[in-house]
């Protein structure tokens, strides 16, 4: 495991063998950091996902109003419960951006567009999903876990269908106070409707990940990848 930059951002970088054949980016949620993931990787390799890179950036730390304008790390600033209102349309693009970035940077390094997952819980999912139904590389999958979709009034102009038949996993806690499950199954209902690939599973915990979603994870990874 190493750190380093990547583009401008930092990322923890962990490969769970010699020469992987794929390479999963992952996002983490409001407040944390790269490594807040990295523990699920051994828990990955112990389900018999082969020999990958995991990229986890670091999101920048910005002020975030909806916490009194503390700092923290954040892909984007949210200033209202709601979420989807007085949203930070900006900052969710400056993020899409440096996903994007980090892409290329995998495909600098002799990964193939449809060797790479985008994947992100919360915050991070919802960049997931910004990137994912936008970008022009065809991806091998993404992993969308309890989050939403940001910027819905300009997908229908920006979608870029490329990623269509994409394998799609999204899935939420039932007991989600943070990011409310209706939040999820709105995006996973919008993007079906747009002819994406979505996968959809539901779990009896709150704004987390359990043990069985991370079994799904495996088995998703491994078709996928």
């Amino acid at each position: 495991m190493s750190t380093k930059p990547n583009t401008d951002i930092e990322c923890v970088v962990v490969e769970t063998g010699p020469n992987p054949s794929g390479c999963v980016i992952w996002l983490h949620g409001l407040g944390a950091d790269g490594y807040d993931f990295v523990p699920i990787v051994k828990e990955l390799e112990q389900l018999g996902l082969p020999s990958t890179r995991f990229v986890f950036p670091h999101a920048p730390k910005i002020p975030v109003s909806i916490n009194g304008g503390y700092v923290m790390r954040a892909w984007y600033d949210i200033r209202n419960v709601d979420l989807q209102r007085q949203e930070d349309e900006a900052g969710v693009r400056q993020s899409q951006a440096t996903l994007e970035s980090l892409i290329e940077d995998q495909i600098a390094m002799g990964f193939k567009p449809g060797q790479i997952v985008l994947a992100g819980f919360s915050q991070g999912g919802a960049i997931v999903y910004q990137t994912g139904v936008r970008t022009a590389h065809k991806l091998a999958g993404l992993i969308a876990l309890s989050t939403y979709l940001p910027c819905e009034s300009s997908l229908n102009t920006e979608m870029n269908t490329v990623n269509i038949d994409t394998p799609v996993l999204a899935a939420h806690g039932e007991q989600d106070n943070i990011v409310l499950m209706e939040r999820g199954e709105k995006a996973v209902e919008l993007l079906r409707e747009k002819g994406f690939a979505v996968q959809w599973h539901t779990y009896p915990m709150a704004h987390s990940v359990c043990g069985e979603e991370v079994v799904e994870i495996a088995e998703f990874l491994k078709k996928v990848l």
